[in-house]
């Protein structure tokens, strides 16, 4: 069943694609990836995965896709980005969150994957709180029909897994009877059914499947007095940020202090470069490509996006876009073959930012040299219209540097993503749940710190990635506690409390490392979510 829910999510996924002017091919990749990142932690998903996708069961296949996809729980797609910046996008993103619905059922539904599916489908709805520049206050979500639609879309995530867990459910719901335009009018979790809404026509009510048809038909009305469906108005795009709206929503982020400053001065320097070319002014050649080095999530996606829409604003690049990859999608099973893959990602980037992760894992083989050879030649080419930031740990990243002269004369600035502080990370949980339409109950702060205490902060640590995956697991947590609750408020719906974050599986009330210095707890606002 899950399987073929999937099926059809990504279907209509690529159908919403093609509206929204992108190939379905890309949101089809988008899709399988994202699916089997939100399942990965359910017991066989990887059965009704590749069963959706009409391919023998693989297991490495799917931890595969698994591996490229977790970067999109906590962050916009490429093309999600892109459909939030056009008029026709809107279905895009909505599809997005059906297919994150979808996966989060695959094999044995877990807390941690309807968590993930939460996180992930909040991230990619346009206007999703947080996401946005903080220069504009928050909106009521009854005015808001970015938030109406996230405030749909949660509960159904929730009664769609729960439906299908739950020991006393008689099928799954009819997720089509919420009422979008009732935000936090909430039915209940437990697989009943909903009082049905009644769509009209004119002014006849229509049939609808949990209710008999009226007396006398919609049909039976003349059809000179039937009013033409008219076609849906196109939204108009918003305009485009400046240059101190993209750099205020750099100085939005949590800490960063060293690489808001650097970024701040790459773009003085290069704002004024092409003032002085556009004036016919004679101008040193200043590379524009950088190095990012720090652990995992410390922000350097985060970062590299902002990147973007500052080089867009201030001319040096077309259209502004993030295409973010890694080894697997630049290298290919054979000689000959990685140059084409290599060239065929760098052009997604034409216009914007190609951002590669660990970019240092290209060392080593023929294939890897291959595909840093075609992007050498790549940045050449198309070195007016194309910036590449590689990331990774800084000794590795130093050395991938180091052994290919080409790299060398092109990567000049290199920017360090220090680890974030106790403080800083518990801003950054604040925000992620505010994001996901989540409050934190009492104790809630106080457990994440108690947990973060245990925290070994070596490169292996997780930073940002470690407390939005706290924050999935807890959400999972919450959905599981109300499981019994036939109608929760809107209360319970939004609180997580503190028993929310604890794993059962893991014992309690240990000391934590004495290296560990303590921290003072401060007030935390929402600040963007960093990765």
């Amino acid at each position: 069943m899950s399987g073929a829910q999937l099926k059809g999510a990504l279907a209509a996924l690529a159908e919403a694609a093609a509206v929204a002017g992108f190939a379905p091919d890309a949101a089809a990749a988008e899709g399988r990836i994202l699916a089997a990142a939100i399942s990965e932690s359910n017991t066989g998903a990887y059965l009704d995965w590749c069963a959706a996708l009409d391919r023998p069961a693989s297991a490495q296949e799917f931890s595969d896709a698994a591996v490229a996809g977790r970067r999109y729980r906590g962050a916009p797609t490429p093309l999600s980005t892109q459909a939030a910046a056009t008029a026709k996008g809107a279905g895009y993103a909505k599809a997005l969150g059906e297919v994150c619905q979808a996966a989060a059922t695959l094999g044995q539904p877990t807390p941690e994957a309807i968590g993930a599916a939460t996180m992930a489908a909040a991230a990619q709805l346009p206007g999703a709180p947080a996401v946005r520049s903080g220069s504009r206050p928050p909106t009521d979500p009854d005015s808001d029909p970015a938030q109406q639609e996230f405030l749909r879309q949660a509960p159904a995530i929730l009664n769609e897994v729960l439906g299908r867990i739950s020991t006393s459910q008689s099928g799954l719901l009819d997720l089509s009877r919420l009422d979008p335009h009732s935000p936090g009018a909430f039915p209940g979790l437990g697989g009943l059914a909903f009082p049905t809404p009644q769509p009209t026509v004119g002014s006849t009510p229509a049939p609808t499947d949990s209710a008999p048809a009226p007396a006398t038909p919609v049909a039976a009305a003349p059809p000179a007095e039937e009013p033409a469906t008219p076609e849906e108005p196109e939204e108009p795009e918003e305009p485009e940020k400046t240059v101190d709206e993209w750099l205020a929503e750099l100085d939005e982020l949590v800490g960063l202090t060293t690489v808001k400053a650097e970024i701040r001065r790459q773009t003085a320097i290069l704002r004024v470069d092409a003032l002085r070319t556009k004036a016919g002014l004679k101008s040193p050649t200043i590379t524009r490509h950088l190095i990012f080095t720090g652990n995992p999530g410390t922000g350097k996606t985060t970062v590299a996006r902002l990147v973007a829409g500052i080089y867009k604003a201030i001319g040096l690049l077309s259209t502004g876009q993030l295409v973010e990859v890694d080894r697997s999608e630049l290298v290919a099973g054979y000689l000959g073959q990685t140059a084409i893959k290599t060239a065929e990602v760098t052009a997604k980037a034409y216009g914007g930012v190609l951002f590669i992760d660990e970019a240092y894992s290209l060392n080593g083989d023929q294939y890897g040299e291959e595909a840093i050879n075609t992007l050498v030649k790549e940045m050449e080419d198309h070195r007016d219209d194309l910036v590449v930031i590689v990331a990774g740990y800084p000794e590795p990243m130093n050395e991938f540097i180091a052994n290919n002269p080409g790299l060398a004369s092109r990567f000049r600035t290199e920017i360090v993503f220090e680890n974030y502080t106790d403080d800083e990370l518990c801003s950054i949980f604040t925000s992620m749940a505010a994001k996901a339409d989540f409050d934190l109950g009492e104790g809630c702060l106080d457990e994440f710190r108690r947990q973060l205490a245990f925290q070994s902060r070596d490169e292996n640590f997780g930073n940002g990635r470690y407390a939005r995956n706290l924050l999935e697991a807890a959400i999972g947590r919450h959905a599981w506690r109300l499981r019994e609750v036939t109608e929760p408020t809107l209360e319970q719906l939004r609180t997580l409390v503190a028993e929310d974050l604890i794993d059962p599986d893991q014992p309690v009330g240990l000391t934590p490392p004495a290296h560990v210095p303590p921290s003072e707890p401060v007030e935390f606002g929402a600040a963007p979510e960093q990765q």
